[in-house]
């Protein structure tokens, strides 16, 4: 099924359907990674977006419902050089197509993805359509050209719970105040958990760690969260821009100082704008298993996971408040920060990607340390 992908500046490539019919716009980006396809899926950071393997076979080992990151698919639409139909792997219960075909996601293989990728690398990510109902290239070039973009969206309101939920039983599990999450076995730690975006393994981590784990609508106030009395506050990673996000910036405000706080990707991001710095959109962002980072503090060097478009500008931190931890070795943007009044630290990546490289998971450690200091 023939299916047509135009770019906002006028480039177009031609490739086919594995999903069926459909038609999705967004942004398009490209992802590095070598496998992991099913995580990149069900992140929800990847609202509003069209994603592009780097990695030309993709769907061999087919999905699963334990590598699910959230309870859905969020990218618009799914880019790929060569679709596998017949998966290889003892855990795979649903073939690729079948899971995108479930979740709504247009799936389109058979075009060159260097082309699209070396283009985005140059020109910058831009908006695009992807669509087998409209084949007119000059309808859809246009059509990508009218879509509003992610630039000042609130895309945290697409993605966060509705309610909030505790953490057990390696799901979500409706309920308030710790009521429904597991305490973990010997010393824990109450943590409540902003979504804006959430990824299950994040919570997965942070109860292997000791914590017991109240997530809550990005909407929460901080009276409420103080209400609950947690040893720790965790910002999450999330979608968009952050400067797009409505409310979110001032109840971080209102907790600077009041508990021990880890931020993750957005969350880093919206900890920036509570300290008073300023966001900027990179022109490709960062998307891969394979991003260098500094430890300034330490001078390791760690290989790392990313998904972000958007980057706080460490020219604007105040600097008598806040120091910077990590920085990308790539293009020596902001990677991490801490303040150096408050038990606040954030990083832009993220330590706890499945599958892909550990080397940052000390963060989650960390953390730790910090609510038992504190």
């Amino acid at each position: 099924m023939k299916a047509i992908i135009a770019l906002e500046d006028g480039t177009t490539f031609e490739g086919r359907s594995f999903t069926g019919h459909g038609e999705a716009v967004g942004e398009i980006v490209f992802n590095t990674s070598l496998s992991g396809y099913q995580e990149i899926l069900t992140d929800p950071s990847y609202t509003g977006q069209i994603v592009t393997m780097t990695y030309p076979l993709i769907g061999n080992y087919g999905t699963n419902p334990e590598d699910m990151e959230s309870s859905g698919a969020h990218p618009k639409a799914f880019l790929i050089k060569e679709y596998n139909s017949y998966p290889s792997n003892y855990r795979s219960t649903k073939p690729l197509a079948e899971f995108l075909q479930d979740h709504g996601v247009l799936g389109v293989e058979g075009f060159d993805t260097r082309a699209l990728v070396r283009h985005i690398r140059t020109k910058g990510a831009m908006k695009g359509v992807v669509s087998t109902k409209e084949l007119d290239k000059e309808i859809l070039i246009q059509r990508a050209k009218d879509w509003s973009g992610l630039v000042g969206q609130d895309m945290v309101k697409r993605v966060t719970c509705d309610t909030p939920f505790g953490w057990g039983n390696n799901e979500p599990i409706a309920g308030t105040n710790f009521t429904t999450a597991t305490k973990p076995e010997g010393e824990s730690f109450k943590v409540v958990a902003f979504d804006f975006g959430i990824k299950y393994n994040q919570l997965r981590i942070l109860q292997e760690k000791g914590c017991q784990v109240q997530v809550v609508p990005a909407t929460t106030d901080a009276q409420t969260v103080l209400a609950m009395n947690p040893d720790g506050i965790f910002l999450s990673n999330g979608p968009g821009d952050p400067e797009g996000v409505e409310g979110v910036v001032d109840t971080i405000k209102e907790l600077l100082g009041k508990k021990p706080i880890f931020g993750i990707c957005l969350g880093h991001q919206m900890l920036g704008l509570a300290y008073g710095a300023s966001s900027y959109k990179l022109k490709f962002g960062h998307r891969g298993g394979n991003q260098p980072v500094k430890d300034l503090t330490t001078g390791h060097i760690e290989i790392t996971s990313q998904n972000h478009g958007f980057c706080i500008d460490q020219s604007t931190l105040p600097k008598d408040d806040v120091e910077v931890t990590h920085i990308n070795l790539n293009d020596n943007s902001l990677e991490g920060m801490q303040h150096k009044k408050y038990p606040a630290f954030s990083v832009q990546y993220h330590p706890e990607f499945a599958p892909g490289p550990h080397d940052a998971k000390y963060l989650f450690d960390r953390f730790i340390t910090m609510m038992r200091t504190a």
